[in-house]
């Protein structure tokens, strides 16, 4: 759950464009800084923190590619979404290659936009929470070490657990009573997001729920279309 809007710096030298679109992006609980050339945008980033930057290419004084190296010299981890009125595939290479998580073409759909911006923001949280070093877990009774792909309920004798169960009981258990999104499993552990690898991670997922069943305080739950969340309710 997001406690704080997500902080975005807009920068975009067309001021009729860059007002309306703050304003839309504000109106979808965004917190937004409009920048009106890529000078003041570059001070703007360098006083305040933000989760993502949304870049006019073509803009007088400092152009979004210059901008945008220099925004990647400083955090190397921001995403940045280019907005180009050239569709010339040389920009969008160039675009990629200093370190753009997206492309937009104007004109674009808002609804567009507002779809890659949440895309975008949670596979970053995301990706630093799966980044964690935690290899060690209490799950209810059961101790998990995935690293050893050990699974340990009480006094009884542990579960070897094969190499993708135990990563998928690790990422569950890093969103311990949270949810944790269907597609962020299957780009980490298979590698891909299809209708083949889906259904085969829900086999994982039943074969962890048979694992899990002897602690009734502990259950995996199925999100629809979303994903799944591991419940550990505490014991009183």
């Amino acid at each position: 759950m997001e406690d704080i809007n997500k902080k975005i710096l807009l920068v975009e030298d067309d001021p009729n464009f860059g007002t309306v679109l703050k304003d839309y992006l504000m109106m979808n609980d965004y917190d937004v800084v409009h920048a009106k050339n890529g000078m003041e945008g570059f001070e703007k980033f360098k006083k305040d923190d933000y989760d993502l930057c949304i870049l006019d290419v073509m803009m007088p004084y400092k152009d979004g590619f210059t901008l945008a190296k220099e925004i990647r010299e400083k955090n190397a981890d921001v995403p940045i979404i280019f907005l180009t009125a050239k569709a010339m595939k040389e920009d969008v290479l160039r675009g990629y290659k200093v370190g753009a998580d997206d492309y937009l073409n104007k004109p674009f759909d808002s609804e567009v936009l507002l779809m890659k911006i949440k895309v975008i923001i949670n596979r970053k949280s995301t990706d630093s929470v799966t980044d964690s070093k935690q290899f060690e877990f209490e799950i209810g009774d059961f101790h998990l070490n995935s690293k050893l792909r050990f699974l340990k309920y009480k006094g009884d004798a542990p579960e070897k657990l094969s190499p993708k169960e135990g990563e998928l009981l690790r990422l569950l258990a890093l969103h311990e009573n949270d949810l944790m999104p269907r597609e962020l499993a299957l780009t980490k552990i298979w590698r891909d997001d299809n209708y083949f690898t889906s259904r085969s991670m829900d086999v994982y997922i039943a074969k962890l729920r048979k694992y899990l069943k002897v602690d009734p305080n502990v259950e995996i739950l199925n999100i629809h279309g979303e994903g799944f969340r591991l419940v550990v309710n505490q014991n009183e």
